[in-house]
């Protein structure tokens, strides 16, 4: 019994010397497979830009302190009529905020969240997200932090923080 008598022994040994062949191909690189991350861990950073702009009725400049838990973005004075900002990034974790401690000559002593991700960075919040978030301070009396929206009309206004 000749082997090129039997047509499916040529085809067998075809089609296997293709698999190994395949199979070799297959295996030549060395990468090392990397075990499924979390979906957290691949999403970037989103960059934020917060401007503050002082508008105090009274005239005075502003002295603002605003910090994170990442980052202090120092002490600054930001004369009537002047704007100040800074960028930062929001966390994986969505946990950012960003606090600031404002005064100003006869205007008192306030402390306020001028970040923070359930407000500003929540795709179901009640506010629009900002990427940069304008915000005007000191001309009202009762909401006196205003953060200005697209088109600058109807801005969303806030009290202090406690």
């Amino acid at each position: 019994m000749a082997f090129s008598n039997k047509p499916h022994y040529i085809l067998m040994f075809m089609v296997s010397s293709i698999l190994v062949l395949f199979a070799t191909a297959l295996d030549v690189s060395n990468v090392t497979a990397e075990a499924p991350s979390s979906g957290s861990r691949n999403i970037p950073p989103v960059e934020k830009h917060v401007i503050i702009h002082n508008i105090v009725a009274n005239g005075q400049p502003l002295n603002v302190h605003c910090k994170s838990n990442e980052k202090d973005f120092g002490m600054i004075q930001i004369p009537l009529g002047s704007r100040w900002g800074f960028r930062f990034l929001v966390n994986s974790l969505k946990t950012t905020k960003v606090r600031c401690h404002i005064t100003w000559y006869k205007g008192g002593d306030h402390y306020f969240d001028i970040f923070k991700v359930s407000r500003d960075d929540d795709p179901y919040g009640m506010y629009p997200i900002c990427n940069e978030c304008i915000w005007d301070v000191g001309n009202r009396k009762d909401y006196p932090m205003c953060r200005l929206n697209y088109y600058k009309l109807n801005p969303y206004c806030f009290k202090w923080d406690g």
